[in-house]
């Protein structure tokens, strides 16, 4: 496996509130995470970093190479839940973190499978020459509303509000994670990325650049230029994975 990440605060704001991490377990086992902020200038930051090395760090604590998928689920939403716990404690002690929080998704790539742990709008999609599929699923009103029926699909990345969203690590005690799994095969990408990239473009756009960009290590690079081109009024973050 191969994996590069980029973040970069976009063309709007002064500061990066996105975070992302990269870790490898062991010879064939990959863990990525990406983090997107909220809370204002003086704690989004630190809630997507904390959340981050929270998580991370409790997966390497936990993890063992031969656990079964049972387990691994179980260590995915344990070390989702204590980074939860850990950024909501530190927003209950200072009053300059009030009301911090981040989103959370969250990539183990094992061999042939891929589990994957999601809290808010950061996305995971796979990506292959058949096509691109969004893995995890949006924890936002907007994504509430299209399950309803009561707004199309292709009108979600302009409907105000569409940055609202129902579940966040840090705003409450309990946080709910999901989980979701994923078969891989060698050449298949995995692309993480905070809604500052998928607010900045759509998925056939994302999928060219992936399969068809030269020189994979660059594609984070040239998915980023594109949102800026755009005018990316948020932070941009994303982490290729090549199986």
């Amino acid at each position: 496996m191969q994996s590069w990440g980029l973040t970069d605060p976009g063309c709007v704001r002064k500061q990066n509130q996105d975070a992302y991490l990269i870790e490898q377990l062991d010879r064939t086992s990959l863990l990525c995470v990406v983090c997107d902020g909220m809370g204002g200038a003086k704690s989004g930051n630190i809630a997507s970093s904390l959340a981050a090395e929270v998580f991370v760090e409790e997966v390497k604590r936990t993890w063992k190479p031969k656990m079964d998928q049972e387990k691994i689920d179980q260590m995915l939403q344990s070390a989702a839940k204590l980074a939860n716990f850990t950024v909501f404690d530190q927003a209950a002690q200072f009053e300059e973190f009030d009301g911090m929080g981040t989103t959370l998704v969250a990539a183990l790539i094992r061999g042939r499978k891929a589990t994957f742990v999601n809290v808010g709008d950061s996305r995971a999609y796979g990506i292959n020459r058949n096509g691109i599929h969004q893995i995890t699923k949006d924890h936002s009103v907007v994504q509430m509303m299209v399950e309803r029926g009561d707004l199309k699909p292709e009108l979600a990345k302009t409907y105000p509000g569409k940055n609202l969203i129902t579940r966040a690590i840090g705003t409450e005690t309990f946080v709910m994670c999901d989980i979701f799994h994923q078969d891989v095969a060698k050449g298949d990408y995995l692309l993480l990325c905070s809604d500052g990239l998928s607010n900045m473009m759509d998925d056939q756009e994302i999928l060219f650049e992936v399969v068809h960009g030269v020189n994979k290590q660059h594609c984070c690079k040239r998915l980023l230029d594109i949102a800026k081109n755009r005018g990316a009024p948020d932070n941009v973050t994303s982490i290729l994975v090549v199986v």
